[in-house]
């Protein structure tokens, strides 16, 4: 259990002194597993709601702690123990996976929050060097023999998959839907990356920190605000004109809250997601959303791009992942191919 009574104990070798005499007060504390980047958003969302909940619950304080990695390490992290109490993922298979393999939530999770349980998105977008000194405008700019890429690796990140399937959408729309110029196209794409790091804030670090590659491939959200962190002075955000729809699912882990006993919380924190001020907070970092009448108010701070559905290219992740992620699946083929 995760809701304590802290009248006149000790916790966590804290002395608590109740409140009003006699009155008990209660420490409700949730547990957000989310994705390499979202380390910021969250650390101004979860105060709000924090504010919101303990005034209409003053008995039940509510404290929400964050656990950040890859989407995909975060939600195997899950399947062998980490007692997360809700999962805010870049990737909708990192969710479904806790339903195919640990049964920790329903199958028809993405039906129980609106538009199927997305309450933001984004697209992939390049993040260059003060003068763009390479002139990247477009995808085909990634493939030239003088251009370096850094994003993290698809096996690991969400955020590298979305890239790799944004690059071959793109690709494949400019070529007709020609198969062959696309793997080779991509093969090229996959040969100038100079690092693959594990998430998309190694990527980051390798790209800033170390100063690897010409463009660093990450979310739009991701690159504006880095770009906010480190200085217009010294980096320009590039959107290309065509990109994929990145979803960016929750949910609340059945299994965990019935345990812990925090469900009235759990749903209620997701919910809250999708509420104007949420969505306000969303956007301030770059974060599309689902409300929109906060899109309309902040529609200048979103280029015009054409975005294409991961299941009208590709038919859904689960075929996604079979064919271009899985051991020995396309990924693996260019990989090895581009390194003969």
């Amino acid at each position: 259990m995760k809701k304590y009574s802290v009248k006149n104990i000790i916790l966590n070798g804290l002395v608590v002194v109740t409140l009003l005499g006699s009155s008990h007060v209660f420490a409700v504390e949730l547990l957000n597993s989310s994705y390499d980047v979202a380390r910021e958003l969250f650390s101004v969302l979860n105060p709000e709601f924090e504010k919101q909940w303990n005034e209409q619950y003053p008995q039940d304080k509510l404290i929400i702690k964050q656990s950040h990695a890859g989407s995909s390490k975060q939600a195997l992290a899950i399947l062998q123990g980490l007692r997360a109490d809700v999962v805010t993922y870049n990737q909708v298979t990192d969710v479904q996976i806790l339903h195919d393999r640990g049964k920790l939530i329903p199958a028809d999770w993405q039906n129980r929050l609106p538009n199927s349980s997305s309450p933001y998105y984004s697209t992939m977008a390049f993040l260059v060097r003060k003068g763009n000194p390479k002139n990247i405008r477009n995808w085909d700019d990634l493939v030239r023999q003088d251009v370096k890429l850094v994003f993290p690796n698809p096996k690991t990140s969400g955020n590298g998959r979305y890239t790799y399937l944004a690059a071959w959408g793109a690709i494949q729309q400019e070529n007709s839907g020609d198969q062959g110029k696309t793997r080779e196209w991509m093969k090229r794409f996959l040969k100038n990356v100079a690092v693959f790091d594990t998430g998309g804030r190694g990527a980051t670090t390798s790209f800033i920190e170390r100063g690897l590659g010409d463009v660093l491939i990450s979310f739009e959200s991701e690159v504006n605000n880095i770009r906010k962190q480190y200085g217009d002075d010294k980096y320009e955000v590039i959107v290309p004109p065509v990109g994929i729809l990145a979803e960016f699912p929750v949910a609340w882990v059945d299994k965990h809250i019935a345990k812990n006993g925090t469900e009235k919380a759990a749903k209620a924190y997701l919910n809250y997601l999708y509420s104007p001020q949420a969505q306000q907070i969303i956007t301030s970092f770059n974060y599309r959303v689902s409300d929109k009448d906060v899109m309309a108010q902040q529609k200048a701070r979103f280029p015009a791009t054409k975005l294409f559905r991961l299941e009208d290219q590709f038919g859904g992740w689960p075929q996604v992942m079979k064919t271009h992620f899985n051991t020995g699946g396309i990924l693996d083929q260019l990989l090895a191919e581009g390194h003969k």
